[in-house]
């Protein structure tokens, strides 16, 4: 992977502080091509009925009952939440994105799949995450983050020590942690940073095992338009909680 070339990335980063091990915000952008008017009414009025309240966080707040909860971070247009939330209606996901256009995608989703196991937070995921007790999620994703390739941006980088050591923190002994990136940059700077930890154990034994898309792992549009419109590689990488 770390041979790899080609460039990509998403939108949500770290937020820069003097110390890169105390990074624990992340922010992105907040609009893009003004909403029309239907999509106008699905964040006035649909997504205040499923946004994630404030205060202390757990299943029960969320959704009503004890069940297995999974975090994303940044979900794009909500592609990969959607598909999740319907594979596993017993869950709870939960999704955070600053972008409103992204929000509106997943709001569309959440709509037409009548998908009740959903919360959604149009903002800051690390405060969000901050919220919920110690080892209280069975999965957290962070799918495509912006890769801020310059070496002096590095520190904004979600994959520091700061934003690693509140989602293993949050994350159940043998909850998994995924992360996918199509930029060599930011492959070889988060392969770095996840081999210095003793808390994730990484699940790849041959390389087609983060080379090779698992089932399922859906590619969403932003992952095909870098895979077939760019030529880019992706890397999929699962860790586990120890």
């Amino acid at each position: 992977a770390a041979k790899a070339c080609g460039c990509g990335g998403g939108r949500l980063s770290a937020r820069p502080m003097k110390d890169p091990t105390t990074l624990n915000r992340l922010y992105g952008r907040a609009k893009g091509h003004k909403l029309r008017a239907g999509q106008q009414a699905l964040v006035d009025d649909f997504l205040p009925t499923i946004a994630v309240p404030d205060g202390p966080l757990d299943a029960r707040i969320l959704f009503g009952d004890d069940r297995p909860m999974e975090f994303e971070i940044g979900f794009g247009a909500g592609e990969h939440l959607a598909y999740q939330a319907a594979l596993r209606p017993d869950h709870g996901f939960i999704g955070c994105e600053p972008f409103v256009n992204g929000v509106v995608g997943a709001l569309m989703h959440v709509r037409d799949d009548a998908l009740a196991n959903v919360r959604i937070h149009m903002g800051d995921a690390m405060e969000v995450l901050a919220r919920f007790p110690d080892a209280s999620l069975d999965k957290v994703y962070l799918l495509h983050p912006d890769p801020w390739p310059k070496a002096r941006h590095a520190k904004r980088r979600m994959m520091n020590p700061g934003p690693l050591d509140r989602i293993a923190a949050k994350l159940k002994p043998g909850g998994e942690f995924r992360f996918g990136t199509d930029h060599p940059i930011y492959c070889r700077w988060a392969m770095m940073q996840m081999n210095r930890r003793t808390d994730f154990i990484w699940q790849a034994q041959t390389a087609s095992d983060f080379l090779v898309r698992p089932d399922d792992w859906p590619e969403t549009r932003y992952a095909r338009k870098a895979r077939t419109v760019f030529g880019h590689d992706i890397w999929y990488f699962r860790y586990i909680r120890v």
